[in-house]
């Protein structure tokens, strides 16, 4: 989905797109699955990021396994943050009305490099968003940034926090290590 664009619009939907986040046991793993799995093979010409995990926040059950803090990072670093959440589907007004101008906020950000979204119907929803660093994607977050409603981002976690949007979710950091093919014909790591 293309993050701050109309809620029902070809724009934002992307059907024609696919994302898959994936663990791998090694880059030799990944390599056998891009050469010799037939989904790999469809998607190795496409565009994609390798990552190092590096904390989160929240929990979602199939991630159960990561550790809360897993690295330690530089405040000046690039940064890779994904959010995965299983929407509560009577919370959906609420989410739209708090979540779209976050949407709006991290898109037009000048230190979000890239903002994307996915969705796998009809409740999980993802977010990966590649930042210039970390200090101005945690800028965004508390509200610290000099931008039109810089606050936001934290007063929908307020709202969030009053009354949960989701059954599940977690936020989480990622330190970018490489980046194969290009998106939309560029390059997106700062």
């Amino acid at each position: 989905m293309r993050l701050g664009s109309p809620v029902l619009s070809v724009e934002r939907m992307q059907l024609r797109r696919l994302a898959m986040f994936a663990e791998w046991a090694d880059e030799s793993a990944l390599e056998r699955f891009l050469a010799d799995d037939a989904l790999g093979r469809r998607l190795a010409d496409g565009w994609h990021v390798r990552l190092q995990y590096l904390r989160r926040y929240g929990e979602v059950a199939a991630l159960a396994g990561l550790p809360v803090q897993a690295g330690r990072w530089d405040p000046e670093e690039p940064m890779v943050a994904v959010t995965l959440a299983r929407l509560k589907l009577l919370e959906l007004p609420r989410f739209l009305k708090w979540g779209r101008p976050v949407e709006r906020l991290v898109a037009s950000h000048p230190g979000a490099t890239f903002a994307t979204a996915a969705m796998r119907p009809p409740h999980t929803f993802s977010t990966f968003t590649i930042w210039r660093s970390v200090r101005e994607m945690t800028d965004m977050v508390h509200g610290r940034s000099a931008v039109p409603q810089a606050d936001t981002h934290a007063v929908a976690m307020v709202e969030q926090n009053r009354r949960d949007f989701h059954h599940e979710s977690a936020f989480m950091r990622f330190r970018p290590l490489s980046e194969h093919g290009t998106w939309e014909g560029r390059r997106l790591l700062p």
